[in-house]
C-alpha cells in the first residue's frame, strides 16, 4: 500500500502540468496577435520615459533584503520548532538556542560594521 500513496499526488501533478501547457498553448493558438503603436511603447500609461533606465542602486537595498529574508527564514524554522518542542526535550532546545544564538551573533555582527545605517 506504501508504493500507492503517492499516486494522487503524481496524477495532480501530472493534471497541473498538462493544464499549464493546454492553457498557454489555446492562448497562443486562439488569441488575437495584432501589434498596436501602444503596445510596443515601453509603458503603456502613455507618459514617455525620462532619463537613463539604468540606475545604479545602492548594495544597502540588497543588504537588507538579504536580511529580512534571513530572518523570515528563523521564523520559518522557528514555528515547526515550537509545534514539536515538547517531543524534541532538551536536545531541540539547546539546538534552537544555538541557531538563534547564531544568527543573533550575525546581526551584532552587521549592525556593529553599519550595515543597518541609512547615511
Amino acid at each position: 500500500m506504501a508504493e500507492n500513496s503517492f499516486l494522487p499526488i503524481l496524477i495532480i501533478l501530472i493534471l497541473a502540468i498538462v493544464f499549464a501547457f493546454a492553457t498557454v498553448g489555446l492562448s497562443a493558438f486562439l488569441g488575437k496577435n495584432t501589434y498596436e503603436k501602444g503596445k510596443l511603447k515601453p509603458y503603456e500609461c502613455g507618459v514617455e520615459p525620462v532619463g537613463n533606465p539604468h540606475i545604479r542602486f545602492d548594495i544597502k537595498f540588497y543588504l537588507i533584503a538579504i536580511f529580512f529574508l534571513l530572518f523570515d527564514i528563523e521564523a520559518l524554522f522557528l514555528f515547526p520548532w515550537a509545534a514539536v518542542f515538547i517531543k524534541l526535550g532538551l536536545f531541540g532546545f539547546v539546538e534552537m538556542f544555538l541557531f538563534i544564538v547564531i544568527l543573533l551573533l550575525g546581526l551584532i555582527y552587521i549592525w556593529k560594521k553599519g550595515a543597518l545605517e541609512w547615511d
